[in-house]
């Protein structure tokens, strides 16, 4: 379950930086309009920065546990991680923005202390370098939720914004557990599977 556990972090941080992309041009195309958006745009944009390549990370990491590449990208996202995701899209599109500063503070707000990952190593029989991403994200995250509290400290929000802002933290706290409920063993990823 440990490897499954590893490409489902996968696939949710290979959708990070698209999702802060479509969410800084958004902002870009409401600029005139809104006055929370240039605020908000600079603030994805320099978090694209700090996520850049995560995914690649961890899909080295994988193959550091035998795994084979594109058997890990040949899985489909179950449907809760595409609930998961999706949902995040739709509201930037069709509403604002700022929702997605609420799925960003749950995915950064609980980062993985070293003794746990020691622990989830230690139990897997997986090598050390399986681990590195998850660890460089128990390093980083305190400082990008830092990032996020002082965001929301310099943004004008009011009732409405935050409202907004609590609809999509309590859909990411739910939708990651549906995801994390919905794991089940993979077979099939060693490096010699041809398919």
């Amino acid at each position: 379950m440990t490897i499954a556990f590893l490409v489902l972090l996968h696939q949710i941080m290979r959708a990070s930086v698209p999702l802060m992309q479509w969410a800084a041009e958004r902002c870009d195309q409401l600029a005139e309009t809104d006055r929370l958006v240039p605020s908000l745009g600079k603030y994805y944009r320099h978090h694209i920065s700090e996520e850049l390549h995560h995914d690649t990370w961890a899909l080295e990491d994988l193959e550091t546990a035998g795994c084979n590449p594109e058997g890990i990208l040949s899985i489909a996202p179950s449907v809760e991680v595409a609930r998961l995701v999706g949902t995040q899209y739709y509201w930037v599109q069709h509403h604002h923005p700022l929702m997605l500063l609420g799925y960003i503070a749950v995915l950064e707000a609980f980062p993985p202390a070293d003794s746990k990952i020691d622990e989830i190593r230690d139990r897997s029989g997986l090598p050390e370098p399986t681990f590195r991403t998850l660890r460089i994200h128990g390093d980083l995250d305190p400082t990008h939720s830092a990032e996020i509290d002082q965001t929301f400290n310099t943004l004008p929000l009011d009732h409405k914004h935050l409202a907004m802002v609590g609809l999509s933290v309590l859909h990411t706290c739910d939708a990651l557990a549906a995801s994390v409920r919905a794991l089940r063993p993979l077979y099939l990823l060693s490096r010699s599977t041809s398919g």
